[in-house]
């Protein structure tokens, strides 16, 4: 496509939202005027489909709920005086806890002011707290925060080792809908006995954010932890960021939650609009479809061009793969559908995988995030009147032009600034182009069999784990792995217990292992 051409289709497609200054640019992905055509029934289904999960139909049919995130946003569109009461008052209840905190009203033992946050989840109960710590928090932040998000007792170690000292003024914010995700109890428990290991009472110094009547709130309450907020059963855990799961810490932080609650209203009143080119979700969605037939077949890399952006990847990694990534269609026929999500920042990547980008294989579609501002104050000149933010531009437009010339899709989202307000909007915009892509490709975006397969799966490792232990240490004598899995009733899962068994003795619980490690079958395996 020559020059003026091009320039013609950039205006031709570029959605700008002038109270958010918020661009999208579509322009560089290859579609033509009858593929956007043949879409337009599929859009104007998925626009109804959006129009009536925001009504309140049962969206997740597996669990019976509803899928309510836009109502954080916005109470009066909630189906019930009941629901907008919810919301407005958990709210206020954040905004109070966190002002109270910071004026020295709810203190460590001793009035001590808290000077830190211990946040534990997992999913998204920790990517997008993580994110909006990462692009918002101030360096001089009234509470540092620090995240526990995995069940690795290494990671668990330094993460704690980062706060022993301020371990008094440190506070423990636990996140879990039911109480029972395996990896956020793991979490706690290691937690509040590092506590105790220091002789500190953890229960003055620890929050819950969980379901209303879970098993988190019971043991909260019998122990008389600070405060708890609720989790509703209408917003799962990967738009879960501008409820009480983000909120809490953010306010902490001293983060404006009002702005990003804005920019998300703003910005899910921008994708209500049932007209493709006036809807910057529906754009998002429609490249989507394009560059992967509809069926995922290209990978989605972001490219933040801020280093306050540069979790968005990782944020966008769950919202997008956990949502789309489906077997099954809404008419029960194996589609296997989903798109891969990966990225770091610019210009960073210019020296790592723009490389393979621009030659490699085309199996991907970029995503620039282009800030328009670049720091507060005044920049000074590196080299004939350009500045650090000017070749941070340049290696942007320059990679945005490579691309293109060798025929790789990109789509640009430009802001002005990386605030409160803006990163309310990009987490809105995101969340709903996931709901019309979903809907334009008849999956069901809310439910997440595949996780839950993974949490039985482990469940029935951890059972026949025990089971191993007890058939060794009741041994009289050694044990082959083969005599172990027919004492275990278990000879199928044989690789398995021999990985069981080969993890507890390199840990020194339980059992030991004698042999060579290079023939498991001759191994002897016997209780410490």
């Amino acid at each position: 496509m020559d020059t003026a051409a091009l320039w013609q289709r950039y205006q031709a497609w570029l959605y700008y939202h002038p109270e958010l200054e918020f661009y999208v640019d579509i322009s560089r992905m290859g579609f033509d005027e009858a593929f956007v055509q043949g879409l337009q029934p599929k859009f104007a289904k998925a626009f109804q489909d959006l129009k009536a999960i925001e009504a309140g139909a049962i969206a997740n049919p597996d669990e019976g709920r509803m899928v309510g995130h836009y109502w954080l946003r916005n109470p009066d569109l909630a189906p019930n005086a009941e629901l907008k009461a919810d919301i407005v008052d958990t709210l206020e209840k954040v905004e109070k806890f966190a002002k109270a905190v910071h004026v020295g009203e709810i203190t460590a033992p001793g009035g001590v002011p808290f000077t830190d946050i211990l946040s534990i989840g997992i999913g998204g109960s920790a990517l997008g707290p993580q994110f909006v710590a990462e692009a918002l928090a101030d360096v001089d932040a009234p509470l540092k925060i620090h995240f526990i998000d995995n069940t690795d007792p290494d990671g668990i170690d330094r993460t704690l080792a980062q706060v022993k000292d301020r371990l008094n003024t440190t506070l423990a914010i636990v996140i879990s809908k039911s109480g029972g995700t395996p990896e956020t109890r793991n979490g706690m428990v290691e937690v509040k006995n590092f506590y105790k290991a220091h002789k500190i009472d953890f229960s003055s110094h620890a929050v819950a954010i969980t379901g209303i009547g879970s098993k988190l709130e019971n043991v909260a309450k019998s122990e008389h932890w600070l405060t708890t907020f609720p989790m509703h059963d209408w917003v799962g855990g990967r738009t879960s960021e501008l409820s009480a799961v983000g909120l809490v810490a953010a306010a902490l932080q001293g983060i404006n939650i009002r702005a990003m609650l804005d920019g998300a209203k703003i910005m899910d009143d921008a994708t209500r609009i049932p007209e493709l080119k006036q809807n910057p979700a529906a754009l998002l969605a429609l490249a989507w479809y394009y560059s992967g037939n509809g069926r995922g077949e290209k990978d989605m890399v972001i490219l933040p061009y801020k280093d306050r952006l540069l979790l968005f990847s990782r944020y966008l990694q769950q919202l997008i793969m956990e949502s789309l990534g489906k077997e099954e269609d809404l008419d029960g026929n194996k589609v296997y559908q989903g798109i891969a999500v990966y990225g770091n920042k610019g210009s960073t990547d210019q020296h790592a995988y723009v490389q393979q980008l621009r030659e490699g294989v085309p199996n991907f579609f970029a995503t620039f995030i282009e800030v328009l501002g670049d720091r507060q104050g005044d920049s000074i000149d590196i080299e004939n009147g350009a500045t650090s933010g000017d070749f941070l531009s340049g290696f942007l437009l320059g990679t945005r032009e490579a691309l293109y010339d060798n025929g790789r899709d990109s789509i640009t989202i430009t802001v002005p600034d990386v605030d409160a307000r803006t990163v309310g909007a990009l987490i809105a915009l995101y969340e709903r182009a996931v709901t019309i892509y979903a809907s334009l490709v008849n999956i069901n975006a809310y439910h997440q069999p595949g996780v839950e397969a993974g949490k039985k799966a482990a469940a029935s490792v951890l059972d026949l784990q025990k089971k191993v232990v007890d058939a060794v240490t009741t041994s009289e004598s050694p044990l082959t792995l083969d005599s172990l899995a027919i004492k275990v009733g278990a000879v199928e899962q044989i690789e398995v217990i021999y990985k069981i068994v080969r993890h507890l003795a390199a840990n020194g619980r339980a059992l030991k292992l004698e042999g060579n490690p290079a023939q498991p079958s001759a191994l002897k395996i016997s209780r410490l």
